[in-house]
């Protein structure tokens, strides 16, 4: 049995028939895994567990009893609660930690009977545009084993890719659902800020933080997110706006849209030219279509990527306060007192690049450079998400690249790590402002690496970015 590439909806229709059984299912993603066991995707693989749900949930199939997500099989990223079951982020810092709770996004993936299959690996704290900095090694892209995955959910993002689960749950600071999703020629949608509870979720940027979903297919997406939205009593931030069926509105009536690209973006002298090329022939499409295409410019472009990492910085160096070996996770053996035992279990627990960003973020907070940075850059987020709310009083969708290369080699950024953080000039927009934001395949490059094209709407606008993103994906059909 090969990897299913159809949408879980057949594949449902196939279950309900009895034409496919969920432990077959189940059974064929545990062989694709282990035959990719060099890409690292996965830290930690549940086989048993998941054949014995697998078969419980059939019985619930066969009964009339399933549930929404019936035979689904997820992956989730290491920085996702799931009770009984280890949660490192990837680091080094969390060894021996096992979750003691489900995440809100977990329980309610349960709920509706989908199959958990693995913990994945990831950046670690999710800190990272290319998971090389993994406590547990780099995840290594499919379509060139050379080539990064993208990250910091890499892992997520190759799960799919390959067929080793047919949905992933990941996170989304900075761009770390969408930029994986682009360099692995796959979907992956981050929700409006505060769509999905962080309940469960672990903390790098609090103001940043979302829960997104890899997929091969906007169906899944969809019917994924209508599952795990909504209100929560354990997280005061969430929104309680009510949840829409994504699912169901995927099939309405084709609008013709109006879509604002940067201009900037496209002359950015950072973007490969086979991007440039790609964005450029689908905005064509678009515009024969029928679309309303146009280009504007964004005068507050060249602050967003300062204010991201000033901010972000800033809130990792908080977060990661309560990791100090006193009452979970790594304690460093080689301690004196209370205070080596404080600093050096954070230095050989952390990472390189987790040390470097709470150092950044402790800078931007210290009492003689607060107002400097810290309060300058939430005063430059505010202007920028006020800009950016403006544009949707008169488009529908802004569309970009994803990034500014496709998959890039491993090790080749080792010692600047601004080099890095240039992998996320345009993701960071849709974060800094709070809005939804996908990205989808458009095409390859020469040496047949993924080019992603990505789409912003307005806030709780998921239903017409998936619409839209459905539209755009039909285009190359015609």
């Amino acid at each position: 049995m090969q990897p299913l590439n159809i949408p879980y909806f057949q594949i449902r229709q196939l279950l309900d028939r009895r034409e496919l059984s969920c432990v077959d299912l189940v059974s064929n993603h545990l062989t694709v895994i282990n035959n990719k066991k060099h890409l690292n995707a996965f830290l930690e693989v549940y086989s048993e567990e998941a054949l014995a749900r697998a078969a419980g949930i059939d019985l619930k199939i066969k009964d009339g009893k399933g549930g929404k997500l019936a035979g689904l099989v997820v992956g989730l990223k290491d920085v996702l609660c799931y009770k009984d079951h280890r949660a490192h982020a990837g680091s080094k810092i969390l060894d021996g930690f096992i979750s003691q709770y489900n995440g809100t996004a977990v329980q309610r993936l349960i709920d509706e009977d989908a199959i958990i299959i693995g913990r994945q690996n990831c950046d670690e704290f999710g800190m990272g545009s290319s998971n090389e900095n993994s406590a547990f090694g780099s995840v290594l892209n499919d379509i060139d084993n050379t080539r990064v995955p993208g990250g910091s959910s890499g892992g997520s993002a190759v799960a799919v890719q390959t067929g080793m689960c047919q949905v992933s749950l990941g996170s989304d600071t900075g761009g770390s659902v969408r930029q994986p999703a682009a360099f692995c020629g796959i979907a992956g949608l981050k929700p409006t800020y505060s769509r999905i509870s962080r309940h469960g979720l672990i903390a790098y940027g609090s103001s940043f933080d979302c829960i997104g979903i890899f997929s091969k297919c906007i169906e899944d997406i969809a019917l994924v997110l209508e599952v795990i939205s909504g209100a929560d009593d354990f997280d005061s931030t969430v929104s309680r706006k009510q949840v829409p069926a994504y699912s169901q509105e995927l099939t309405g009536k084709p609008s013709k849209y109006r879509i604002a690209y940067l201009r900037d973006a496209l002359g950015n002298k950072a973007l490969q030219p086979e991007i440039k090329e790609a964005i450029t022939l689908k905005i064509d499409q678009l515009k024969s279509a029928g679309h309303r295409v146009e280009a504007f410019d964004f005068p507050l472009n060249e602050y967003m990527l300062p204010t991201y990492y000033i901010l972000a910085t800033a809130e990792a160096s908080s977060n990661l306060s309560r990791y100090d070996g006193v009452r979970y996770g790594y304690r460093s053996p080689a301690t004196k007192d209370l205070t080596s035992m404080y600093s050096r279990t954070r230095k050989e627990g952390f990472g390189r690049e987790v040390q470097r960003r709470i150092l950044l973020g402790t800078f931007v907070l210290s009492a003689s450079y607060y107002d400097a940075y810290y309060t300058k850059a939430q005063k430059v987020r505010a202007l920028i998400r006020k800009e950016i709310k403006k544009i949707f009083e008169d488009y529908d969708f802004i569309l970009m690249p994803t990034t500014p290369t496709t998959a890039f080699e491993l090790g080749k950024h080792p010692d600047n790590p601004v080099e890095l953080y240039l992998a996320d000039l345009f993701s960071v927009q849709a974060n800094v402002a709070g809005i939804p934001a996908i990205s989808i395949p458009c095409g390859k490059d020469q040496q047949g690496l993924p080019i992603g094209l990505q789409l912003m709407a307005d806030d709780f606008e998921e239903s017409k970015l998936l619409q839209c993103s459905k539209a755009v994906l039909e285009l190359d059909l015609k």
